[in-house]
């Protein structure tokens, strides 16, 4: 592979450029509504639920989640800009929903503290450290009461390795294009990510990388966290459209308890 991340390109992708650059899924109140009904039908989230959106950014499906009559939500992110937007969203809502500033490898939430956790949105797979996101699935086993749920969204690397195309781009407006470059490797995918701006030039020119799992290497994983019931499910068609979107076209969701 010719392309090469920082290791912690994920502290810092995370502001407000990509509130604008990924726009048409982070802040699609349609898909949002969309994929919430999918985990609803594999998993009880009910008025006494106390759920926790780990790794949630702005905390879109903990909103929808809240505003459908879901029990106690939390939403844990790094990014301080997506936490703070979420906040505003919520209040702009009237939708009582907890943000908290952390990492999810190692949180300050009480152990047992919640019935459902959820990571979505491909958010497992960042880290560059081998057992980064083996640490993030026993943190979560560590959060959830006895019996609990654990619901992980992450990109089917089946699908992937087969479909993905090397090259991608869309237009934001009239002024902004985003281009995007991707080499995919025996365990990740790495992608180039050009923001241009016809008036401003470049806004952006970044590298992140992220660890693809196939369904026998997700439930793997999951089980050796300590988790139990593994169901892997794939839901190619979440998204509904056409349009390349890399890693979100292809889905695992994968459901799991802790005994």
């Amino acid at each position: 592979m010719t392309l090469s991340a920082d290791p912690d390109w994920w502290k810092t992708l995370f502001d407000e450029i990509y509130l604008v650059t990924d726009a048409r899924t982070v802040q699609d109140e349609a898909l949002t509504r969309r994929e919430v009904d999918v985990f609803c039908d594999l998993i009880p989230m009910g008025p006494k639920a106390r759920v926790l959106d780990l790794c949630g950014g702005q905390g879109r499906h903990a909103l929808e989640l809240t505003r459908r009559g879901s029990g106690a939500c939390t939403v844990l992110d790094y990014s301080p800009v997506l936490l703070a937007e979420g906040r505003q969203n919520a209040q702009r809502q009237n939708l009582s929903v907890t943000f908290v500033q952390g990492d999810a490898r190692a949180t300050p939430l009480a152990a047992g503290a919640f019935d459902v956790v959820l990571i979505l949105g491909n958010s497992l797979g960042y880290g560059a450290e081998k057992n980064a996101d083996l640490n993030i699935l026993l943190e979560s086993r560590r959060l959830l009461a006895r019996g609990g749920w654990l619901l992980l969204d992450v990109t089917d690397g089946s699908a992937v390795r087969h479909n993905l195309t090397p090259n991608a781009w869309h237009e934001i407006g009239d002024d902004v294009v985003v281009c995007r470059q991707r080499e995919l490797g025996p365990e990740r995918v790495c992608a180039r990510e050009m923001v241009l701006s016809k008036t401003r030039g470049v806004i952006r020119d970044k590298i992140y990388s992220i660890h693809i799992y196939e369904p026998q290497g997700i439930e793997a994983l999951a089980s050796r966290a300590g988790f139990v019931g593994i169901q892997v499910n794939a839901h190619h068609a979440v998204l509904n459209d056409r349009e390349d979107r890399g890693c979100m076209n292809h889905r695992l969701i994968v459901v799991a308890r802790k005994p």
